[in-house]
């Protein structure tokens, strides 16, 4: 979503914006929400003081105002039972690396906001615009607070959020339903190759604060490359291993490890730790494979058109391994969607 389009969508939702609240969504778009996050203990103080005092409410759990800003709503948040503490960590996960002409993207913005006002799209009058862009202008680009009439009209309560956590939404949603348990949690996400089941694991572990097992760490070693496994419904994977030597561990929040496969070494190599953690996360293609048993509490299938599959797959392999990929690896992955009824059978697609 481009800023225009985001500015619009703000009027239509928010009438009550005034110019103040227009340079906030501008500042916004463009800068994130680095200046709350300068005292990561102080932020999280506010927080929670904050996301206590709300009231539960119904409406849109976000808004999204940029390309990659979007607007959560504490309110709802709290509405759908998902714990404050996992929104805070996407909130201070969110902020920017500075890479970006920031500054120059925040007056691009603000043309925007001028074209607009010229239209007669914003609902206050130029002269209003005028006014409070010089008195900002003259104390120079910061952030600012919300205008007293939005505030008392749009009781605003949200934390600026990357979208590339939006993804995630439906499944946090569910996570959070769990009843308490005393051991550990298990996600297994199983998925075609390039769809993002690691970028969505990298995330839960982050926001949940758990730990990951890769199902490429259990790549078949040499003796066990045969026609014959190749030729089984997701033989491509040592699951006699990973039986043996994660399951186990799975219920339990205890640490443990495990020895990693190099497939380019094709040897096995480093170790992996896995943290004490409530959740832990299998990630990678046959983490559902039905030979594996229902050691997990949630099956989730991470999906992707062939096109952009081809093209992701293009975009980060040189020529002969993306060639692999097309030829033998992903044939042999679609066998065992298709063979098992991976998709049909999970708990959710993303």
């Amino acid at each position: 979503m481009e800023f225009e389009q985001g500015l619009r969508q703000q009027i239509a939702y928010h009438p009550s914006m005034k110019a103040q609240d227009v340079v906030k969504l501008c500042y916004q778009a463009a800068f994130g929400a680095e200046h709350l996050l300068q005292n990561e203990r102080m932020a999280k103080k506010l927080f929670r003081l904050e996301f206590c005092s709300v009231a539960k409410n119904e409406g849109m759990l976000f808004e999204q105002i940029s390309v990659d800003i979007c607007r959560v709503n504490l309110a709802v948040w709290k509405k759908r039972g998902l714990p404050p503490l996992w929104l805070f960590r996407m909130f201070s996960l969110s902020i920017s690396d500075g890479g970006a002409d920031r500054e120059g993207e925040f007056l691009k913005n603000l043309k925007v906001a001028e074209r607009l006002l010229e239209e007669g799209v914003l609902p206050f009058s130029k002269s209003d615009w005028q006014d409070y862009q010089q008195r900002y202008m003259q104390e120079g680009i910061q952030a600012v607070h919300h205008s007293e009439t939005y505030r008392r009209e749009e009781h605003p309560s949200y934390r600026i959020v990357n979208v590339r956590y939006l993804r995630l939404f439906p499944l946090l949603e569910k996570l959070a339903t769990f009843s308490d348990k005393k051991g550990a949690y298990c996600i297994a996400i199983d998925g075609r190759a390039a769809s993002g089941k690691t970028t969505i694991a990298s995330q839960l572990e982050e926001i949940l604060m758990g730990g990951v097992i890769h199902m490429d760490d259990f790549f078949l070693p040499k003796e066990l490359r045969t026609e014959k496994r190749f030729a089984q419904l997701g033989g491509n994977v040592h699951y006699e291993r990973f039986l043996k030597e994660i399951i186990p561990n799975l219920s339990r929040c205890d640490e443990f490890s495990y020895q990693r496969f190099d497939c380019k070494k094709m040897d096995y190599g480093e170790w992996r730790k896995v943290p004490k953690t409530k959740w832990h996360i299998v990630e990678g293609s046959y983490s559902c494979h039905p030979v594996l048993g229902r050691y997990m509490d949630l099956r989730v299938f991470s999906d992707i058109t062939e096109q952009e599959q081809r093209r992701r797959i293009l975009a980060r392999e040189d020529v002969n391994v993306a060639r692999m990929f097309m030829e033998r690896w992903i044939p042999l992955e679609e066998a065992y969607f298709s063979g098992f009824c991976l998709k049909e059978h999970a708990d959710m697609v993303l």
